[in-house]
């Protein structure tokens, strides 16, 4: 029967009850509604609104569900709506009144609200230390291949050369963004909602300062029609997800090219593998895909709370029992998916000789031989067209820029002198980037060099 079924002359049928129910998700939060409610518990005798002796009680009781919920010997009834009534009724089945007092002064509305946030407060770190460990992941594939330079594109076209390490590096900022994300979705998530009861507070004399404290939220909620129907954190965490999945799309997408024949650029290893059930030659990029893919769900898990949330009135309103299977799902995928990519960048073989050759095509020296120019004098808009007509003349010859004559250059420009080799020469293209955040070895030292202290820094925030 439901707790709240007094009011009630006949019970939901089997159809309407399983539809209604939340357990089969909700039950994964068994863990942070037992400390909600053991806190709750220690705040009410602290108070005086209930003895002592039932506080013991509904402490070990509560103690020993866990124990049996964390050992599987739990039974969930499948007429209990949520985890919250599962542990309730369970809790009054073996310890009698003084588990039907631990309600007093609390609705199921702020129970469920301060669940979810210990929740998101809980996987938010996780989440946290996850990144980290793909981040260093990406650190250490960069260390490991200092020098190695290779095309840099910009619309899937040869641009100009960079070195792999720095290629890696970019990824390692755009994780460490992810990282800020989900510790805001943590910081997020950090108010207490607990005494804020149905949607208006209520008349026993809690003491929401403690239960705060017991529960390690930073400070009680202010408003308690806002807590009871604030979700805003759950979006907070969907969106990190996302956002990192769009990372991690990224990086997958360059992965898989780079493993193709026509690229050769890495080799995954056979444990980030797959082959094929009809050509024995296959070796598919299967993971990498599987993290490209899954980010779709994730999305979607953003995009269908937003919706849920969209236009609901004050306060509680049963849609928000939606709210949870996304956030749960989101963040799931998202470890998995870290855990996945983390693995799959420590285990790959890079090739150096076929990042440089690539290197090679494309007129990747265009761009310097202009600034040769223009540092000679030349206006850079009639260097870039000088350079041009030399590309078109190694597209007529079917050679590279390093195949022209000296004379050849000249035929274009008299500003062109015998130092004009030094522009065609790939490693020198790549140091003469020496800015802040240049693809140069220096400025890639100093890179590594912040990015360490940054992951260093975080790893005291989780």
């Amino acid at each position: 029967m439901a707790l709240w079924s007094g009011r009630f002359e006949e019970g939901v049928d089997a159809f309407t009850q399983r539809f209604g129910a939340s357990l089969p998700v909700d039950k994964q939060l068994y863990l942070q509604d037992i400390l909600g409610s053991v806190a709750h518990a220690e705040m009410l005798a602290a108070q005086g609104v209930i003895s002592t002796e039932d506080f013991e009680a509904i402490r070990a009781g509560l103690l020993s569900i866990r124990d049996d919920i964390e050992a599987g010997s739990f039974v969930f009834d499948i007429n209990d709506e949520d985890i919250h009534m599962a542990i309730e009724s369970e809790l009054t089945r073996r310890i009698g009144d003084a588990g039907a007092r631990l309600h007093t002064g609390r609705s199921r509305n702020d129970q469920v609200a301060t669940d979810s946030r210990l929740y998101v407060k809980k996987r938010a770190s996780e989440l946290m230390a996850a990144n980290v460990a793909l981040r260093e992941a990406l650190l250490e594939l960069a260390l490991r291949h200092p020098n190695v330079i290779m095309p840099g594109y910009t619309h899937m076209q040869h641009a100009q050369p960079v070195l792999f390490s720095h290629h890696m590096l970019a990824y390692v900022w755009m994780f460490t963004r992810d990282f800020q994300r989900l510790l805001g979705a943590r910081i997020s998530a950090d108010v207490n909602p607990l005494g804020s009861a149905a949607l208006a507070g209520t008349t026993y004399p809690l003491d929401r300062e403690a239960t705060t404290a017991m529960l390690g939220f930073s400070f009680p909620s202010q408003n308690s029609l806002d807590a009871v129907s604030d979700r805003d954190f759950f979006l907070d965490l969907l969106y990190a997800c996302s956002v990192s999945c769009l990372h991690l799309t990224r990086l997958c997408e360059e992965i898989i090219l780079w493993s193709t024949s026509e690229f050769g650029f890495v080799t995954l290893s056979d444990s980030y593998s797959t082959g094929s059930s009809i050509m024995p030659q296959k070796k598919n990029p299967d993971f990498a895909e599987l993290i490209r893919g899954k980010s779709g769900r994730v999305i979607g898990d953003l995009v269908a709370l937003m919706v849920t949330l969209k236009s609901l009135p004050l306060a509680y309103n049963k849609d928000l029992q939606e709210d949870k299977e996304g956030a749960i799902d989101a963040a799931d995928t998202l470890e998995d998916c870290y855990v996945c990519a983390a693995g799959m960048l420590s285990t790959m073989t890079i090739h150096p000789d076929a990042m440089l050759a690539a290197a090679g095509e494309g007129y990747l020296a265009a761009t310097d031989i202009a600034d040769y120019l223009a540092k000679k004098g030349m206006p850079f808009r009639r260097a870039h067209e000088v350079v041009g007509h030399l590309v078109l003349l190694c597209d007529k010859r079917g050679c590279r820029l390093d195949d022209l004559a000296f004379e050849d250059f000249r035929e274009q420009s008299d500003l062109f002198e015998e130092d004009i080799v030094d522009c065609l020469d790939l490693a020198s293209i790549v140091e003469a980037r020496d800015t802040i955040g240049g693809t140069s070895s220096h400025q890639v030292a100093h890179q590594i060099e912040a990015l360490r202290s940054q992951i260093a820094q975080d790893k005291t925030s989780i």
